[in-house]
């Protein structure tokens, strides 16, 4: 396999639960060498969110081995090290003198009783692009407190505008608050490594989930900064796009979405009534927004009856943006999944497989490669310390027996 373009990148990874590692997953899918850092026996708070958890060769359940924590610790070896036992920060500063990159998600403040802060590690290594995951950020009237993605997506007016018009506020399904702030820790991190690069000098990243959610609002966020319009909640419609929603056909319930003046008029061509396209009500964008109910009303109608991958395959072939409501199930049985690559297998040495979604963007000349499964808690622990530190036999039988580093029993020394 060769080298990819993070290749030679030493990444220190001090974070729990999703944002960061989402971020750490990116930057290891690319190859950079990501040291997981877990508190010995228990590890990253995930591995306990099941089940499902991955069942064994025999088929009994793995604890700490939660579908959870699969999501996005692949390409990462773990090293159990405990940083409330002296040695085991001072291991982690000696790693951190090695490391190009180190990412966390304490509190504001919560590591600097450690002596692993940026600034003291900025003393030790200034080239460390030292990035901090937080709820509210370094600053302001929040920075104190715990941050969690579903509190966010409430106080960054996520909520306000997910749900059916007359109900109440939704968060969405997945995490998006910490999966877009992974997102934009890891673009941090490529600007900032490159400026480190180029200068010798890293930086401090300080990146939250409310800073994240209120820039995720993108065009619903503009339309109060603009035009002092506060957005509310409009189920499946679409804000000023007009049709553009769901759809209840024969047989269940499909999605259309037409975004422009063109696809419209091919919509009702397709739909056998081609002289709504230009009917002074409908021919604009704007001219349909203001006449949604009606609009809306009238592609119900005309498609109540019809079988949906029928139409979908109509549409489509015309131009028309539209596709079905798929559970989840149906997703990973789309013919799609298996042309794309979407799913990948590890297979592990006893033979047990473990399935991971891919890194979705696909590149020509450094794609994403899949080297480690998600690894157990310390299982890389000796290995690691070997290959970063030079640490000899010694003094991991020392470090072990003081409680400040574990392997796990049934891996080799």
């Amino acid at each position: 396999m060769s080298a990819g373009p993070l290749d030679g990148i030493r990444v220190l990874d001090l974070s729990r639960v999703l944002a960061g590692p989402w971020s750490t997953q990116i930057l290891a899918d690319f190859g950079a060498d990501v040291i997981k850092i877990e508190v010995p026996g228990k590890g990253d708070d995930t591995r306990a969110w099941g089940p499902p958890y991955l069942h064994d060769a025999d088929g009994e359940e793995e604890q700490g081995e939660s579908a959870y924590y699969l999501a996005c610790n692949r390409n990462k070896r773990s090293a159990a090290i405990n940083l409330a036992d002296p040695a085991g920060a001072a291991l982690i500063r000696e790693l951190a003198a090695k490391a190009d990159v180190l990412v966390e998600n304490f509190k504001v403040g919560g590591l600097a009783k450690y002596g692993l802060d940026y600034p003291s590690l900025a003393a030790i290594n200034p080239r460390l692009v030292y990035c901090s995951i937080t709820g509210f950020g370094q600053t302001g009237p929040y920075a104190s407190r715990g941050g969690y993605d579903f509190v966010a997506q409430g106080m960054g007016g996520f909520m306000s505008i997910t749900g059916e018009e007359h109900g109440g506020p939704l968060r969405a399904g997945v995490a998006m608050a910490d999966l877009s702030t992974g997102m934009y820790a890891t673009v941090s991190i490529l600007a900032a490594l490159r400026h480190a690069e180029r200068t010798g000098i890293g930086q401090q990243i300080d990146v939250s989930l409310l800073d994240t959610q209120i820039a995720m609002l993108a065009n619903q966020g503009m339309n109060f900064l603009v035009g002092g319009v506060v957005p509310g909640r409009l189920g499946n419609r679409h804000p000023t796009v007009v049709p553009y929603k769901t759809f209840e056909v024969a047989d269940g319930t499909i999605i259309i979405a037409v975004g422009n003046d063109g696809q419209f008029r091919q919509l009702c061509k397709e739909l056998g009534v081609a002289e709504l396209g230009s009917d002074p009500r409908f021919v604009t964008s704007r001219a349909r927004l203001i006449n949604r109910d009606a609009i809306e009303a009238i592609v119900q109608d005309l498609v109540r009856g019809l079988e949906g991958h029928a139409l979908i395959e109509r549409l489509a072939a015309c131009g028309v943006p539209c596709g079905p409501v798929n559970n989840i199930q149906q997703v990973f049985e789309d013919p799609f999944i298996a042309a794309r690559g979407t799913v990948h297998h590890f297979v592990r040495d006893d033979g047990v497989e473990i399935p991971t979604v891919a890194y979705p963007g696909k590149l020509s000349a450094t794609p994403a490669s899949y080297r480690y499964q998600p690894p157990r808690v310390g299982e890389h622990s000796r290995e690691i310390l070997g290959e970063w530190l030079d640490i000899d036999a010694e003094r991991l039988e020392m470090l072990e027996r003081q409680g400040a580093v574990s392997q796990r029993p049934d891996d080799p020394a």
